[in-house]
């Protein structure tokens, strides 16, 4: 028998056999490979919202956001990282800490952050949404409040009229300072001015080094005020006005996926058993949105 390759037919077979090693040619080809197997680029993107406190009070602290956090620079692969920043502010150690979490994962990954604002990035929210690479937000956005705020009643007054003696003991002499129920005493008030400047360095230090050259010349800018979105784009304090998903998408292409990660809530919290403790986080962080005028 005749040794050699054998091909059914005649032409027709020699034309589908040269089909076939046409097509066999392009699945092992680099480009057609790349195209068909290559993944729709992903960003992952973390909601931020609500007051900055510590502990069971507030909404966003470090230890609540930080679990958090890893997950979402660490899982699928990401191009990029997102921030939806919505927060009137609160402890400034707290967005301290989750600012540095931010930055610090950021560099550990080589993720972009881009940080974008809903209502509000007022004060801490503003120290985390500058923890980003970039930052936008609406027009109608709320962004700034650079500054430290100490505030309180005096109530020594209230308590005479009702008959209620107050006692204090104390071991140092500044124990008591700024009690509610006695007067004010110039000495304590001279102290805490001084603490609220330093911790109002602070937060000007970390906005200078994150903003660098973008901020304008200025100094309205740290002196406690906020703005709209268009004025804080001339100020610097924002890059743009938009919106996440279509800016997302002229940065990283249409076919762009996105990937939402939110806290996980306590199994006390699903059962409502922890009424009292919500309502006053509520309370507080109503105040703090209401000085916002929102």
């Amino acid at each position: 028998m005749p040794q050699g390759n054998f091909h059914c037919g005649t032409g027709a077979g020699l034309a589908g056999r040269a089909r076939l090693t046409y097509i066999v040619g392009m699945e092992n080809s680099p480009s057609f490979a790349a195209r068909f197997f290559r993944r729709a680029p992903r960003v992952n993107i973390v909601r931020l919202q609500g007051m900055i406190a510590a502990g069971g009070r507030g909404q966003l602290s470090d230890a609540g956001t930080a679990p958090l956090l890893e997950r979402a620079f660490r899982s699928g692969k990401p191009k990029a990282m997102a921030l939806i920043v919505n927060s009137p502010g609160g402890s400034p150690v707290q967005s301290a800490l989750i600012g540095a979490r931010i930055r610090r994962l950021a560099d550990e990954t080589g993720l972009p952050v881009h940080a974008f604002v809903e209502d509000a990035a007022a004060s801490g929210g503003y120290w985390i949404a500058s923890a980003a690479d970039d930052i936008r937000c609406d027009p109608a956005s709320i962004v700034g409040s650079i500054g430290v705020i100490s505030a309180g009643f005096g109530l020594q007054e209230a308590i005479g009229k009702l008959g209620i003696e107050r006692r204090v003991h104390t071991a140092g002499r500044s124990k008591s300072q700024m009690d509610p129920f006695q007067p004010e005493n110039p000495e304590d008030i001279a102290r805490l001015d001084t603490l609220l400047e330093q911790m109002h360095g602070v937060f000007i230090d970390h906005v200078k080094s994150r903003r660098g050259s973008k901020l304008t010349d200025e100094t309205d800018v740290f002196d406690g005020r906020f703005w709209l979105g268009a004025e804080a784009l001339r100020l610097g304090l924002v890059d743009g006005l938009g919106h996440a998903v279509p800016v997302l998408k002229d940065l990283y292409g249409s076919t762009v996926k996105f990937r939402t990660f939110g806290p996980r809530r306590r199994l006390i919290s699903r059962l409502g058993l922890n009424v009292a403790q919500q309502a006053i986080a509520g309370v507080e962080e109503a105040a703090l949105w209401a000085r916002l005028g929102i």
